[in-house]
């Protein structure tokens, strides 16, 4: 089985090339990526390319399956930017592997492509609406791509698709990534860790999923080499993460905090440049539903590893280490002495 992977430098495409790696069915793995990076995976050949504006056609030639994982997160300041990559980019992937004849087609969609619902569990299934969180540029993306493969499925029905909507996807080679994405250059790392973080914000519906990226990485897999994958599957580890639980892992106490609070937080400190993720990413945290993960542990046998608990505090470790790996986006050095180039940047100004 030959597999394409694009995305395959980031978080979750250095998991899954190692996941694939590891199995006996693959015998070649094409990891696409922007920049090459230096990190050598068995069975891989890296090959240089971008979704957003070369010819993905003969890269995809003779694949089996391809697995879309290239997504921006920033520049945060600029959408067109991210739309430029995360939707238009994508439906050049899928049109590619629709020229190419490629048999099967493995999409990283997310939670985030959830309309609001409920956060009790069971949770959701996969039926749930895909129309995103307006207010979320993230979340908005997610729906977009969502309805191009919905049509792409009624335009190609041949072609076998799998779609995977993950939690927030935790290991400690993405802390630095994860830390320049998401909390910035100001952040003193080394408070990261339980009894040192002293509150956790109690605020109502702060219950997400998590899962570790060696685990997503394995329902990847299971989804490219097992025939019966199909349509889509919500992912996550237990338990649902809620203040109570956060509380307890972090050694932290609660605090009441109004969701307009933890809104208009997040909303001055993006507006000052003083981190990189706009109010979005918290109105979608809020809203987006507690998904039912019972469809692929059955039908593809799927079990993580680690508990939703453990991913967060491998994070929170790695980014008091500085972890990394050989990659450009994983670089734990790519941000300079000081983390200068992130201030160069305008924190979420523009892509280092």
């Amino acid at each position: 089985m030959r597999v394409v992977v694009t995305g395959a430098t980031g978080n979750v495409g250095t998991s899954v090339l190692r996941s694939l790696s590891l199995h006996g069915d693959v015998a070649e793995i094409v990891g696409i990526a922007r920049r090459l990076p230096a990190l050598q995976v068995p069975k891989t050949e890296w090959v240089p390319a971008d979704i957003v504006g070369d010819d993905l056609v003969p890269l995809f030639v003779g694949a089996d399956v391809v697995v879309h994982l290239a997504w921006a997160i920033q520049p945060s300041r600029d959408e067109s930017v991210l739309h430029a990559v995360n939707v238009e980019g994508s439906a050049r992937v899928f049109d590619a592997v629709a020229r190419a004849g490629v048999p099967a087609l493995v999409y990283a969609s997310s939670v985030g492509a959830y309309s609001p619902g409920p956060k009790d569990e069971p949770g959701v299934d996969e039926s749930w609406p895909t129309n995103g969180i307006p207010t979320s540029f993230y979340a908005r993306h997610k729906a977009a791509v969502e309805r191009l493969l919905d049509r792409f499925e009624q335009e190609h029905p041949n072609t076998r698709c799998v779609r995977l909507r993950p939690g927030l996807i935790f290991k400690s080679r993405s802390a630095s990534e994860q830390r320049r994405y998401f909390a910035g250059p100001l952040v003193p790392t080394f408070l990261m860790r339980p009894g040192l973080i002293p509150i956790v914000p109690d605020t109502p519906r702060l219950r997400f999923q998590a899962v570790h990226a060696d685990d997503i990485a394995q329902a990847y897999c299971l989804a490219v080499v097992s025939d019966v994958a199909h349509g889509a599957y919500n992912v996550a580890a237990e338990p649902v993460l809620d203040p109570d639980r956060l509380a307890e892992l972090l050694h932290a106490r609660k605090v009441p905090v109004p969701k307009a609070v933890l809104r208009g937080a997040a909303a001055v400190t993006w507006r000052l440049r003083l981190q990189p993720s706009p109010e979005g990413w918290v109105d979608m945290a809020l809203a987006v539903p507690v998904m039912n993960t019972s469809r692929i542990r059955d039908e593809l046998g799927w079990e993580p590893r680690k508990s939703s608990g453990e991913a967060l505090l491998e994070l929170l470790s790695g980014m008091r280490r500085r972890d990394g790996a050989d990659t450009p986006p994983l670089e734990p050095d790519a941000s300079g002495p000081v983390r200068i180039r992130e201030f160069l940047t305008g924190i979420g100004g523009r892509n280092p």
